[in-house]
């Protein structure tokens, strides 16, 4: 009998203040609120017939707890409340074990706590009043205090995890031989099919001919596989237009862009992903990835990949749970090509509504548009689907480089409200796979069913129909909560790893065919996988997560995190050994057949083993599906859609009379669709992998600009991939042709600045959203679908792939509130590396601004590239948006062959070195391109603008496509004959002029000056909105510094000392190379960059997990050194690296194994990030309050800890590019490196470091233990955020050992050995062809060197 225990923890340190945000939350909500206390409690399921012993409660106390304190846990609340104080203590529905208690069930695991199966943690908040509060208070509060959608009220502590429930019974069959259509119509009502009037009859008829009546689970799993959302009815339908049938489907349109581009796909239309014709590079992979062994050096053909889709209705429904899902059944997308692919990096996209940001006026936002009270608010999409995606890819290991975000909500002239009350939650990702892994295998008799990955949950049970419902909101509010989903990022890893572990094998790939688990849950993939060869397959052979699913919830549900593949039986061996070194599930479920049917067969009761022996049950198990494969997935006929078009009532723009540009500025720059978006940028990962070469942030100050996205293949080559994304929305308003035209455009325009192979191999996947079902609207996407098609057929590229979301509306009260409708183009190429570059993978300094002038001959000359020469429309313009218009006229992109010809020049220029920098003309207009270039050099600018005839307003604020070049004096003849001879305008605008944030933006039309003020004050009013969103989800006081030092920096300043020892790894003839295990533990995501420093540096790389400690799979008396790589072991769910810790610490082979390793003389040790906060909890580095404790305690690990890494300040994930100080002392890894001031990429959520006490801290410092802070501006120890991106104190950033052996950080070093993979390389650090970091690892070589002498 299990029993429900409560650990109650107080906040303690700079953690101890309830969150800012919710309390200022709060205090506006209840201004009667007089102060607030909070706490955690961890409920903790025990299922041991006897309580805990004193060891494992002490054991319990200490995961719980903080390890700097002995007090912080109790099994009774710290929080007493008084007659006039509230108490409320709201924590996850318990319909599901979270990921939380997953992973907390792991760590407790690890340390020996075998009866404990789930822990769930609530908060407890104790508010205080005046006065006894009223019950409507309390309603206050907790609708503040909790979502929910995801959450739920406690009104007294948990008792029992138990549901109570046995599984639901499943309905008898859907008689449709007696009651006909009726009969299904009941069946679509009760269970929220969303089946239309052509599916109730093409269903009733089916079942009708075969004379059987359906089974209520396969009716649902009808309803999921044919779904709008599965089937793409609309683009593969017969389309009438105004009485008019179109030639050919939206599909056959979309796919024949193909005819005019290169054909250099190797997967189009096919697969979970689209890919292109990659390289020949070298790579790392292990020996053998089913136990510990050496990285060994490869070569082979690796194409790019690239995936997009959309995830709008969970998002709206759940912004956090939804985007995170979202976010893995793309990254699911990525790893599920051919028969296996690596993830490499993603891009994301949001369309909210208007924010209405609390104190806060955006003039343009309309205060009286109501909001359904089934979706998130417009502001809580903004923060909380982007924290989801970007916590997501952090925890998983998947750098996001590349985005947009866009709010809109207006009233149309004909009365129409258009908003994103349903949101756009775009993923898209780039990835790469052998050549050899392109094709999967079709299904033979006799092959293995096999699910990879976490268990079944009652999750996103009918999210496949919920999504194709016409008008969100018409459908039951009780089945959106159905739709609420469950984002695992952990459980993603791990299978992650066994997919990659297949794909290395040394034997050839065992898997024969791969799918994700998406829409429509097992039922879905499994027919896909198994089709046309059909299967049978076994409930009793899933993991189930809850006992008490039925059949068709084991079915149907769209639980995340779960691959299906197909295996020949000899494979099964490899695959069940790499899933336990991975500690990954992984289920043999099925069988292929050959008889051409999916049947599921529900033998929970006599469960039938995989090899077929079953003991005979009384009566044959019940098979709730039974269908002809051909019948359920086969051709169908085609649907047909009646469609009218609906033109726009128009109005021409009117703007306020003698409206200045400055006036102008002053709401375009903070429109979200123009404005900065740091608050996006900073929180997620965006070096993680090794891999990345540009992401979105550049120049001195790494302004968030970048149009492209590169990535390179490999770590040891300088040819990769690049990405960029093109959507104007808005347009659509206007017109869906012209919104469809610019999309392309400004995809092509982004991607210019990186050096692709050639324009005809660009490929791009197409999404759409779009309210397609109502009036006007299929008509609308139509029309875009042509404009699209027409305009690649001219520029010579094609699409290969895309999604479509065809329900983007929602209902408001009696109003159906419609999205504009949306195109986003991801386009993709091979990037390729400049000849005579300088060791970089990335294109030109990108928007880096200014070339530092040394004389008056130095300055940068703008030019100016239009794409529609003469034109300057601002229908749909941001200028008309913030003024809550659309007006009439929508810029375009008149001639494309225009684009074609500026592409292949540009492309040119950068292949000679001819270009310092460039942006594309697009949201905000020219003026916006101009400043964005000067935001990003920090730098100003003199400019005037040719436009005889034209009012300034239309010059600078039209959004014409173009592009706005920087080039050097001695290059500008050069460049302006070349766009000239090839028939393009291309216009001199005028100089970029001193640095800094006082340097003069000094802007003219037609010699008039227009505008004239500092930089700095411009690009604060550009990154305004960014900080007001800032503060919404960090630590205000943190933000507040962050935007005085933007108005007041100059940049940073980097040194490289006259001593700094010349990197070079030392060639020694014979001699093995010295051995350093590479140490990751579930959760880690930073080991394969660290493996490639190290391998660059000369050593011998092995892979080692810590289940193989823990297995005792080999030991670490061969190795000198051992590297515990950055990432979220266990999720860092009871704090920095505490779950690493435990396994440890509790793990008897484990922690002896790490203990004769430390204790030997000749060994190193280096921890990076996570790897750093696990060093620190066992006391390698950092001390102990009482070392002799340490040694003579039995219990060592009850020791209190001389430092630990707690949250970051801010409150939150940082990804930066920072700069630290290397300082003197005994560190091996930093000899000769002493006062280099280096910038270095920073990535984590906890990495304050907390010392035991001030006195602690001032004698490591004095004794050189602390080698390596973060520095400001002048290379100075700093506690400035974000210079110092975790507010530790005396800006201590690195920590080593007395004896200097073990080394730990929390910067990333290994992800900055490379000159390319740096961020920012101003003079003289962009001529080194080897970063300085790689002497890190080099001194590591050394020193084992000098031991073996």
């Amino acid at each position: 009998m299990s029993s429900v225990l409560h650990f109650y923890v107080r906040p303690s340190g700079h953690e101890r203040a309830a969150s800012e945000y919710i309390e200022r939350k709060l205090q506006r909500e209840l201004p009667e609120l007089q102060g607030v206390k909070t706490e955690q409690c961890y409920n903790v399921n025990w299922t041991a017939e006897s309580f805990p012993s004193n060891k494992e409660m002490k054991k319990l106390t200490w995961l719980f707890g903080c390890p700097l304190l002995l007090d912080d846990v109790a099994q009774e609340s710290w929080l007493l409340p008084g007659p006039t104080d509230l108490l409320l203590e709201v924590g996850p529905r318990l319909n599901f074990s979270t990921p939380t208690s997953s992973n907390i069930v792991s760590v407790c695991q690890a340390a020996g706590l075998g009866a404990v199966d789930r822990v769930e943690p609530t908060r407890r908040y104790l508010l205080s009043f005046a006065y006894p509060p009223s019950a409507d208070l309390e309603a206050i509060a907790l609708a503040t205090l909790h979502d929910r959608m995801t959450e739920q009220h406690f009104p007294q502590p948990i008792q029992s995890f138990s549901s109570g429930c046995i599984p639901a019974p499943l309905s008898s069959p859907i008689d449709v031989l007696a009651e006909g259509r009726s009969a299904l119509e009941k069946a679509n009502q009760e269970l929220g099919l969303a089946l239309d009037s052509w599916d109730l009859d093409f269903y009733t008829k089916r079942f009708q001919e075969l004379q059987r009546n359906p089974s209520t689970v396969e009716v649902f799993d009808l309803a999921q596989s044919n779904s709008e959302h599965s089937r793409h009815w609309f683009f593969k339908g017969r389309l009438h237009v105004d009485g008019q049938e179109l030639p050919h489907s939206l599909f056959e349109s979309i796919m024949s862009t193909q005819a005019s581009s290169n054909p250099n796909n190797v997967l189009k239309f096919c697969d979970n992903s689209s890919a292109i014709q990659g390289k020949e590079v070298r790579f790392l992979r292990p020996k053998d990835p089913t136990r510990p062994s050496s990285f060994q050096q490869r070569q082979g053909l690796r194409h790019v990949v690239f995936t997009a889709e959309t995830h709008n209705f969970p998002t709206g429904v759940a912004p956090f749970s939804g985007a995170t899902t979202g976010t893995g059944g793309r990254i699911r997308d990525v790893q599920c090509t051919g028969r296996g692919a690596h993830v490499v990096a993603g891009t994301a996209g949001y369309c909210f509504g208007n924010l209405r940001i609390p104190g806060y006026s955006m003039p343009w936002e309309d205060p009286s548009f109501q909001y359904p009270g089934n979706f998130a608010r417009p502001l809580e999409i903004a923060i909380e689907a982007s924290n989801g995606a970007s916590d997501y890819g952090n925890k998983f290991g998947e750098p996001v480089l590349a985005g947009f975000a866009r709010s809109l909500g207006l009233q149309l002239p004909d009365g129409q409200r258009r908003e994103w009350i349903k949101p756009i939650m775009f993923s898209g990702g780039i990835g790469s796979m052998e050549a050899e892994h392109v094709s999967k295998e079709p299904p033979e008799p006799g092959m293995d069913v096999v699910k990879v990955g976490g268990p079944v949950y009652r999750i996103g049970v009918g999210g496949g129909a919920a999504s194709s419902v016409q008008v969100q909101g018409d459908n039951a509010s009780d089945l959106d909560f159905g739709a609420v989903q469950r984002g695992d990022p952990e459980m993603e890893q791990k299978m992650n790893r066994v997919i990659r572990a297949c794909v290395e094998a040394p034997e050839g790939n065992p898997i024969c065919s791969l799918h994700d688990q998406g829409a429509g849950g097992n039922g879905n993939v499994l027919k896909e996988l198994s089709d046309p060869a059909g299967a049978v397959i076994y409930t009793s052979r899933f993991q189930l997560g809850d006992p008490t699913l039925n059949a068709l919830e084991i079915w149907g549900a769209e639980y995340q995190e779960s691959n299906a593949l197909l295996l020949r039986p000899s494979d099964r061996d490899f695959l069940s050994c790499v899933s336990a070194r991975e500690r990954c599930p992984v289920c043999f479920v099925g069988t292929i057949t050959g008889d051409r049917r999916i049947v599921l067969v529900d033998d929970r009761e006599w469960p039938t083993g995989t090899d077929g022996q079953v003991e005979a049950p009384p009566t044959p198990p019940p098979t709730p599906v039974d269908l002809d494969l051909d019948w359920v997935l086969g051709k169908m006929p085609r649907k047909e859609f009646f469609l009218q078009r609906s033109l726009p009532l128009l109005q021409p723009l009117t703007l306020p009379p003698g409206l200045s540009v400055r006036q102008a500025l002053s709401r375009v720059l903070r429109l979200p669709a123009v404005a900065s978006k740091r608050y996006l940028t900073n929180k997620v990962d965006r070096s993680v992998g090794g891999l990345v070469a540009q992401q979105q942030c550049v120049g001195p100050l790494q302004t968030p600009l970048a149009d492209v996205a590169v990535v390179a293949l490999s770590h040891q080559e300088l040819v990769g991939a690049a990405t960029a994304l093109g959507e104007q929305p808005v347009k659509s308003l206007l017109d869906p042709k012209v919104a469809a035209r610019l999309a392309v455009a400004e995809a092509l325009t982004n991607l210019v600045f990186a050096l692709v192979t050639d324009l005809q191999d660009v490929k791009c996947s197409g999404n759409w959203m779009w309210a397609a079902k109502l009036p006007g609207e299929g008509a609308a996407l139509a029309d875009a679908c042509e404009a699209m098609v027409a305009v690649m057929a001219a520029l010579g590229v094609a699409v290969d792939g895309g999604k479509d979301s065809l329900s983007m509306a929602a209902r408001v009260g009696s109003e159906t509130v419609r999205a504009p409708g949306s195109l986003v183009i991801s386009a993709y190429a091979v990037y390729l590396k400049r000849p005579g570059g300088r060791g970089m993978v990335s294109s030109p300094s990108f928007i880096t601004g200014a070339v530092v002038p040394s004389g008056a001959d130095d300055w940068g000359h703008l030019l100016y590239v239009p794409l529609s020469p003469g034109q300057h429309r601002l229908g749909g313009t941001a200028l008309a948006q913030c003024f809550s218009q659309l007006g009439e006229q929508p810029p375009d992109l008149d001639v494309p062959e225009n684009l074609v010809r500026a592409f292949s020049i540009t492309q040119g220029l950068l292949k000679d070195r001819l270009l310092c920098s460039g942006h594309d003309v697009s949201d905000g207009g020219l003026i916006t391109c101009l400043l964005e270039m000067a935001f990003a050099g920090n730098c100003g600018i003199e400019v005037d603008i040719p436009a005889p005839g034209v009012d300034a307003l239309p010059v600078l604020f039209a959004e014409e496509p173009g592009l706005l070049l920087e080039v050097q004096e001695p290059d500008l003849a050069q460049v302006l004959m070349r766009y000239q001879k090839a028939g393009l305008h291309c216009l001199e605008l005028g100089l970029t002029g001193d640095t800094g944030p006082h340097a003069m933006v000094r802007l003219s039309v037609n010699r008039t000056v227009v505008l004239e003020e500092p930089v700095g004050q411009l690009r604060a009013l550009w990154e305004e909105t960014s900080f007001q969103l800032d503060r919404l989800q960090a630590k205000p006081h943190c933000v507040a510094q962050e935007e005085q030092g933007l108005r007041e920096r100059a940049g940073p300043t980097y040194c490289l000392p006259p001593t700094f020892p010349r990197a070079s790894v030392p060639c020694e003839p014979g001699g093995p190379a010295p051995r350093v295990a590479i140490i990751r533990e579930e959760g880690s995501n930073g080991d394969r960059e660290m493996a490639d420093a190290f391998h660059l540096a000369g050593f011998e790389v092995w892979d080692v997990t810590m289940q193989d400690l823990c297995s005792g799979a080999i030991g670490l008396d061969t190795f000198r050194g051992v590297a515990f790589v950055g990432g979220f072991s266990y999720a860092d769910v009871l704090g920095s690296a505490k779950g690493w810790a435990a396994a440890v610490t509790f793990n008897p082979k484990a922690g002896a194994e790490m203990k004769r390793f430390r204790q030997r003389p000749d060994t190193f040790s280096l921890g990076v990030c996570n790897g750093c906060q696990l060093l620190a909890l066992l006391g390698w580095v950092g001390g102990s309050s009482s070392e002799e404790a340490v040694e003579t305690c039995q219990e060592s690990w009850l020791a209190r800890p001389g430092l630990l890494l707690r949250h970051n300040l801010s409150g939150r994930f940082e990804s930066r590019w920072a700069s630290v100080r290397v300082g003197p002392g005994p560190a091996l890894m930093l000899r000769g490196m002493e006062g280099a001031v280096l910038p270095v990429w920073s990535a984590h959520g906890e990495g304050y470091m907390a010392f035991s006490s001030p006195e602690l801290q001032a004698q490591m410092e004095a004794r050189g233990l602390a080698p390596l802070h973060w520095a400001d501006d002048d290379g100075n120890p700093t506690e400035q955020y974000p210079l110092n991106p975790n507010g530790s104190p005396g800006g201590v950033a690195g920590i080593c050992s007395p004896d200097g052996r073990h080394l730990a950080l929390m910067p990333h070093p290994e992800r900055s050995v490379r000159p390319w993979q740096w961020a920012w390389r101003p003079p003289p650090f962009d001529a080194l062809t080897t970063s300085p970091w790689l002497q890190l690892f080099i001194n590591a070589r050394n020193w084992t060197r000098e031991g073996s002498c």
